[in-house]
């Protein structure tokens, strides 16, 4: 069962379990534990210049945990923070940090995890 805990009210917690539910299936994940939060510019800047070495804040960051699954337990996926004042459209951050946490990264994979992204936006939104 895929557990997902939503800090802050910026979208309703059941459509971010939708996104997130959307996101992990696509890579065959059914259970786990993620935690999406949603923070102000302050905080994600001070996130990005400690974990990515970049200045000023971005829209949404990925932290994954447990890659290979669970040792002890649950299998903790990892965690999204989303800075909704730097995000044009919070569904699609929300789906997007998930890529990231099931092992997807744009920077590296040619195209291929952005091609996705757009096509679950696509049939999410029934387009």
């Amino acid at each position: 069962m895929l557990d997902v805990e939503v800090i802050g009210a910026e979208l309703p917690a059941e459509r971010v379990e939708q996104l997130c539910a959307l996101a992990f299936a696509s890579a065959g994940i059914e259970d786990g534990h993620v935690a999406v939060t949603f923070v102000a510019p302050d905080e994600i800047a001070g996130l990005n210049a400690r974990h990515r070495g970049r200045n000023g804040p971005t829209d949404v960051l990925s932290f994954p945990v447990d890659e290979d699954g669970p040792a002890h337990g649950e299998r903790e996926l990892g965690d999204v923070v989303i800075c909704p004042e730097h995000t044009e459209d919070l569904e699609e951050a929300v789906l997007h940090g998930a890529l990231h946490l099931a092992g997807m990264d744009h920077e590296t994979d040619g195209g291929e995890m952005l091609a996705v992204q757009a096509e679950l936006m696509r049939w999410e939104r029934g387009e």
